[in-house]
């Protein structure tokens, strides 16, 4: 299985998700910006409050093989990517549209359009949208079990122990 249908597995589905995909197609159409023809996942992260903790993503690319990756990263208003770390990928975040609250190892910050943040690997991040804000990620490949959530009830990925703990 590839790594954009292990996503897809752990994606919503049904009416939360048509409303959510429709809601993210009327922003995105107003802001202007194309879309890959992909299948979006759109996450939850398996705690059942897409509002509150979500993310929708579009994968433009996942170049295992030439080891590059590109995602659209979009929150809506309020809504936060959880923290998390990667044990390999190095990422960096470009704001396209809107503005977020990081959080970033110790630090948070706002970040707005044009904005740049390289993210180390092992380092803890999140991202809340204050209104709705779409990110470009350009990272090393997405392997889905690169992931380390320091929430222990998100079951994706790696079970290592929060350095935050």
């Amino acid at each position: 299985m590839d790594e954009l249908d292990k996503g897809l597995a752990i994606s919503i589905s049904g009416p939360q998700r048509e409303a959510a995909l429709e809601a993210f197609h009327e922003q995105v159409q107003a802001w202007g910006v194309a879309l890959p023809p992909v299948e979006p996942l759109v996450l939850d992260f398996g705690l059942g409050d897409f509002a509150k903790t979500g993310l929708i993503e579009y994968w433009i690319a996942n170049e295992m093989a030439a080891g590059y990756c590109a995602k659209y990263l979009f929150v809506f208003d309020g809504q936060t990517c959880p923290q998390h770390r990667h044990a390999r990928k190095h990422e960096t975040f470009f704001v396209i549209k809107g503005r977020m609250l990081i959080t970033y190892g110790d630090r948070t910050f706002e970040m707005g359009e044009s904005e740049v943040l390289p993210v180390s690997p092992g380092t803890f991040h999140s991202f809340t949208g204050i209104g709705p804000a779409l990110l470009l990620e350009l990272s090393m490949p997405s392997e889905i079990d690169d992931n380390d959530f320091a929430d222990p009830r998100i079951p994706i990925g790696q079970t290592q122990e929060s350095e935050t703990a």
